[in-house]
C-alpha cells in the first residue's frame, strides 16, 4: 500500500508541474493579446489564479510528503536502535583500527563490562586474530571462546556515507552446539589391540606349576586396570586382547600415561625377565572400521619397535608412551626358519636381484648386503648393491670387495639399477625400513617385490606393500639376522672369507665388540661366521684409525660437557670427510666415563647438523631423537637437523630432553 501511496504522490507532483508550464504558457499568449484585445485580461486573471492554486496545491502535498516520510524514518530509526541495543544478540561496531565506536546491552553483558567505548577490541579479545579476519572483504564467520561459552562471531564490514570503513561483529552463542558436538565425540567407538610380549620366553624362565599362576596375575591386572576405566576387553588368545573404547576414556589413560604398561611389569612371580605388553589404538573419527585398522598399525608398530609401549594412532600422527625396557631375545627362531623359507621362495622365483641399504653406508649395512648376495648365488641368481659412493666407515671392506675379482660387477649406481629392474626384479632392503633413509628411494617406486630386512625399532615412516618383511629390534645386528637366514636357506651355505668378514664386521661394530646387545644368539652367529673362514684379526683391521681421526676423536672427548649430571654432549670439529663417523665414535667412548649414562655428539656438513645418541640402563635415546625427527634403537639412535647452527641444536636437543622426561619415558 504504502508503495501505491508513494507512485500517487509523485505522479500529482508531475501532473501539477505539467499543469503549471501550460498556465505560463498561457499566461504568456494573454500577455501578447491584451494588446490587441483588452477582454484577454479577464483570462489573464483566471490563469494567474489557477496558477496560485497549484503552487499552493504543490507546497501542500510536498509537506504532507516530506512529513509522512519524517515520521516513517523516525519509527523505523526507533525500531532499530531499539532491537540492536535490546537485542539478545551482542552486537559491537569497530573502526577499522580496531577502537569499539558503539556496542549493545548484550555484548557488556558477555564482557561483564560497562565501559567498552573507545577501547581497542584486540586488548579484549588478544588470542582473536582481528588484524587478519579485517582483511578479508566478504563476510566471514569464526568460532571463539569466551569464559565457559563459546561463539560463532560473524564479522561484517561497511562504509559509513562519509566514507569511513567500519566493521560489525555478530557473536551467536553455540555453547550447546558445542557442548553436544564435544559430547559426540567423546562418545565415539574406538578399537585397540593388547598382547603380552614375551609370555613364552618368561613361561620358560620358571617352575612349571607357576605359570598358571602367572598368566592369571597378567590376566587379572589387565582386566581390573581397564573395566575400571568402562573400556571393555575381550582376550581372544592366550596373550591377545580386543579393547573397545571411546574417546573420553583414551583421555584418561593417556593422563596416566598408561600406568598398566608398569603395572604389568612389575608383576613378579619368580620370574626374571619383566613383563612386558603392546597396547595399538586407533583413533580415528572417520568410523569404527577405520579406527580397526589404525589401531592394527599401531600395535603392529609397537611390536616392531620392541614392545612394552603403547601407540595411539590419530590419523597420520601417532603417540608413544613407554618404551623403557630393552627389548628381550626370543630363544626361539621359529620366526627366523619361517622367514628364510619366505625369502628363498622369492629368490626361486625372481630373476635379479637388487641389494639396497641406507644412506652413508656403515658395516652392518654392506655386511648385510654382502650376505643377501651369497644368499642369492646359492640359487644361481644375480645380485648387485646398489651404492652411491663408499663411505669411510665402509672403505677398508671396500677396497677389499673391489680388489677380488669375484665382484667385478658387484656395485651399481642407482641410475643403473633402475634402467636393469623389472617385474621379476626382487628387491632387497637392508638395515633400515625407512623411506627417508634409502639410498635411491625412487627405485620403490618401480618395484613390485620388496623384502625388507632390518634389526631398527620400527619407525612411523615404515616402506608399506613389502612381500616380506622381518623386523627383529632385539637382534643386536642386520648381520646377525642375514647370517641365521643363510642357515636355513641352504645346510651347505659357504661364505667366502670377504663375506664371512663383512658380516662378523657388522655383527662387531653394532655391539661395540659384543658388549651392547650381544645375546646368546649373536655369539652363535659370530660362530658360524669363524666356521665359515672369518678372521677376528682381518675384522679388526677394517676398523683402524689415522691419527688425525684420533686427534680429532680425543678434541671432542675433552670439551665434552655434562647435561643432567650424567649425560655428555660434544661436538666434534674438524675438517674430515669422516666426521660423522667420529662422532659416533665420540659417543662411544664418552659411555665409558664414570657416572655418564647417555652421549649426544654434534657434527656439521654443509647445512646439516648430525646428532650420534648413545646410552646405558634406562635412557632410551631413540625416544628423543624421535622427537628431533630421528630414530634408531633404546641405546643407539641419531638425528639430523637442516638450516641450523650448533647452539640452535643443542637448544633442540634441550626441549627434546625435557618433553622426554615429562613424558614419563623415563623412571
Amino acid at each position: 500500500m504504502k508503495i501505491k501511496t508513494d507512485k500517487r504522490f509523485s505522479y500529482t507532483i508531475i501532473i501539477l508541474r505539467i499543469c503549471q508550464l501550460l498556465l505560463i504558457i498561457g499566461i504568456i499568449i494573454q500577455c501578447i493579446r491584451i494588446i490587441n484585445f483588452p477582454q484577454a485580461g479577464v483570462g489573464l486573471g483566471i490563469y494567474f489564479i489557477v496558477l496560485l492554486v497549484s503552487l499552493l496545491g504543490e507546497k501542500k502535498i510536498t509537506q504532507f510528503i516530506r512529513q509522512e516520510v519524517e515520521e516513517e524514518v523516525e519509527y523505523i530509526t526507533s525500531i532499530k536502535d531499539s532491537m540492536f541495543t535490546d537485542i539478545q544478540l551482542p552486537v559491537v561496531i569497530v573502526e577499522e583500527v580496531g577502537n569499539i565506536k558503539w556496542c549493545n546491552k548484550a555484548f557488556q553483558g558477555i564482557l561483564k563490562e560497562k565501559h567498552i567505548i573507545g577501547k581497542n577490541i584486540k586488548s579484549i579479545f588478544p588470542d582473536m586474530k582481528i588484524g587478519e579476519w579485517m582483511l578479508e572483504e566478504q563476510l566471514s564467520q569464526k568460532k571463539i571462546n569466551i569464559g565457559s561459552k563459546f561463539y560463532e562471531v560473524m564479522l561484517e564490514a561497511f562504509i559509513r556515507q562519509d566514507g569511513i570503513k567500519q566493521y560489525a561483529f555478530y557473536f551467536v552463542d553455540c555453547t550447546e552446539k558445542e557442548k553436544l558436538s564435544l559430547q559426540i565425540q567423546d562418545e565415539k567407538t574406538m578399537i585397540g589391540y593388547l598382547c603380552i610380549d614375551n609370555i613364552d620366553e618368561i613361561s620358560h624362565s620358571i617352575e612349571e606349576v607357576r605359570r598358571p599362576m602367572l598368566l592369571a596375575i597378567i590376566d587379572r591386572k589387565i582386566n581390573l586396570w581397564f573395566k575400571e576405566r568402562e573400556v571393555v576387553i575381550a582376550r581372544m588368545e592366550r596373550d591377545k586382547y580386543m579393547i573397545i573404547l571411546s574417546r573420553k576414556e583414551l583421555k584418561k589413560m593417556e593422563e596416566t600415561k598408561f600406568d598398566i604398561l608398569d603395572e604389568v611389569r612389575r608383576t613378579q612371580v619368580g620370574n626374571e625377565l619383566p613383563v612386558t605388553i603392546s597396547i595399538g589404538i586407533g583413533n580415528n573419527a572417520v568410523g569404527i572400521t577405520n579406527s580397526k585398522d589404525d589401531a592394527r598399525i599401531a600395535f603392529d608398530l609397537a611390536q616392531g619397535r620392541g614392545g612394552d609401549q603403547a601407540i595411539i594412532k590419530h590419523h597420520d600422527k601417532y603417540t608413544f608412551y613407554g618404551g623403557k625396557t630393552k627389548e628381550v631375545e626370543k630363544s626361539t627362531r621359529v620366526k627366523a626358519r619361517i622367514k628364510a623359507y619366505a625369502f628363498k621362495e622369492l629368490l626361486h622365483e625372481a630373476d635379479k636381484i637388487i641389494i639396497m641399504g641406507h644412506q652413508n653406508i656403515d658395516m652392518d649395512c654392506l655386511g648385510a648386503a654382502m650376505g643377501v648376495y651369497r644368499g642369492a648365488a646359492l640359487f644361481g641368481k644375480k645380485a648387485q648393491i646398489v651404492l652411491r659412493q663408499p663411505t669411510f666407515a665402509i672403505q677398508g671392506l671396500y677396497d677389499r670387495i673391489i680388489a677380488s675379482k669375484e665382484y667385478d660387477d658387484l656395485f651399481i649406481t642407482p641410475d643403473e639399477a633402475e634402467r636393469e629392474m623389472n617385474k621379476d626384479t626382487l628387491l632387497v632392503i637392508v638395515d633400515t625400513h625407512r623411506k627417508s633413509y634409502l639410498e635411491a628411494p625412487e627405485l620403490l617406486e618401480i618395484s613390485e617385490k620388496i623384502v625388507i630386512f632390518d634389526h631398527h625399532r620400527k619407525s612411523t615412516d615404515y616402506i608399506e606393500d613389502a612381500v616380506l618383511t622381518y623386523i627383529e629390534p632385539f637382534i643386536s645386528s642386520t648381520c646377525e639376522m642375514i647370517s641365521e637366514i643363510l642357515n636355513y636357506l641352504s645346510d651347505k651355505a659357504k661364505l667366502n672369507p670377504i663375506e664371512a668378514d663383512a658380516l662378523l664386521a657388522g655383527i662387531t661394530i653394532d655391539t661395540k665388540n659384543f658388549v651392547s646387545k650381544a645375546g646368546v644368539r649373536t655369539f652363535e652367529a659370530a660362530a658360524f661366521l669363524r666356521r665359515s673362514g672369518a678372521d677376528s684379526t682381518r675384522v679388526r683391521m677394517l676398523f683402524q684409525d689415522d691419527m688425525e681421526t684420533y686427534r680429532s676423536r680425543a678434541r671432542a672427548i675433552q670439551m665434552a660437557e655434562v647435561w643432567h649430571e650424567n649425560m655428555a654432549v660434544s661436538v666434534v670439529n674438524s675438517e674430515s670427510e669422516h666426521i660423522t663417523i667420529i662422532a659416533a665414535q665420540v659417543a662411544d667412548e664418552l659411555l665409558n666415563i664414570k657416572g655418564i649414562k647417555a652421549s649426544f655428539v654434534f657434527s656439521q656438513i654443509d647445512d646439516w647438523i648430525y646428532i650420534s645418541a648413545r646410552a646405558l640402563g634406562e635412557t632410551n635415546v631413540q625416544r628423543i631423537m624421535e622427537l628431533l625427527g630421528g630414530g634408531g634403537h633404546l641405546g643407539i639412535a641419531g638425528a639430523q637437523l637442516k638450516d641450523v647452527t650448533i647452539d640452535m641444536a643443542k637448544q633442540k636437543l634441550k626441549e627434546a630432553i625435557a618433553l622426554y622426561f615429562e613424558e614419563g619415558e623415563s623412571k
